[in-house]
């Protein structure tokens, strides 16, 4: 009789979780789930956001794939992806330098966030203003009698790209830094007191007490940083060069864009575009967790 009337209570208790739960349920499938089917659909078409919708088969997937333009953006993108190691690099630096209490770091703790804060496409064009031909960089470069290395500095995707890459780990300094603070709290303090101790300087500490301890921190902060550069970047390449000169500086998620909206209103291919960067960021995070847990598996 208690199995019987328990039984009926727990089903009792999963109906109500599940209509509890059901209105967000319905708000996110609206909102994320079905743009993705509907891209997805679209992506089969020659469809231009009014009059043109055409079923078109494999065309938008088979044009792209056989461009030259679109390796040049997967190009781009692999070399921007180049600030993900490099902002959690520095992202554990300045979380260790506040939670070892260093010189200063109240006022850094309230100042280094500050990056995260400002609008992106306010730091995309302080960026640019900066490093503009006539900007302060090359004004203090003139200064000093450097006038053969003031040059215009997004007039190619030589040195266009590596600003670009700066200003992302510029902008993800207090963010990384947040999580890495997060990590080493939850680190048991007695081994840091023991490496104080010990006479352990700040580089061994570093290397080898640190890292090793942050690897599960790292391994989130990388899957997240490197999903954000597939996706996230459209607002910087918009203000800082605006994907050129030519395609030099355009990322995948800005083609989306110029696609959709600036070149001729060829919706279809953006929503093929959008699909191939879906399937790239689905199948990266995947080989990124199997990894990780392989790594977890030989322990």
């Amino acid at each position: 009789m208690t199995k019987i009337f328990s039984s009926k209570y727990r089903k009792k208790d999963i109906r109500e979780g599940l209509f509890s739960i059901l209105p967000a349920m319905a708000i996110v499938l609206s909102v994320r789930a079905y743009p993705v089917v509907a891209a997805f659909l679209k992506s089969f078409t020659d469809w231009d956001g009014m009059f043109k919708n055409s079923f078109i088969g494999f065309r938008n997937y088979s044009y792209l794939l056989s461009s030259g333009d679109f390796w040049v953006l997967i190009r781009n993108t692999m070399i921007v992806l180049i600030n993900v190691p490099l902002q959690i690099f520095v992202g554990i630096a300045v979380a260790v330098l506040l939670f070892e209490k260093s010189l200063g770091w109240k006022f850094f703790r309230a100042v280094y966030y500050l990056p995260q804060v400002i609008s992106m496409v306010v730091v995309g064009y302080l960026f640019a203003i900066f490093f503009s031909y006539y900007g302060p960089i090359n004004a203090v470069l003139r200064m000093v009698n450097l006038d053969r290395m003031a040059i215009e500095w997004l007039g190619s995707g030589i040195t266009a790209l590596p600003i670009i890459i700066l200003c992302l780990v510029w902008i993800n300094i207090g963010w990384q830094g947040i999580i890495m603070l997060g990590g080493l709290s939850a680190i048991d303090s007695s081994l840091f007191d023991a490496a104080k101790l010990d006479g352990v300087s700040y580089f061994q500490r570093l290397a080898y007490i640190y890292f090793p301890l942050l690897v599960r921190v790292i391994e989130y902060s990388m899957i997240i940083s490197i999903v954000w550069s597939f996706t996230g970047l459209f607002p910087i390449i918009f203000s800082i060069t605006s994907g050129g000169p030519g395609y030099q500086t355009t990322t995948i998620d800005y083609m989306i864009y110029l696609k959709a909206f600036v070149v001729g209103n060829r919706l279809g291919e953006a929503c093929a575009l959008a699909m191939i960067l879906l399937a790239i960021v689905m199948i990266l995070t995947r080989l990124q967790m199997y990894i990780s847990d392989k790594r977890d598996n030989w322990r």
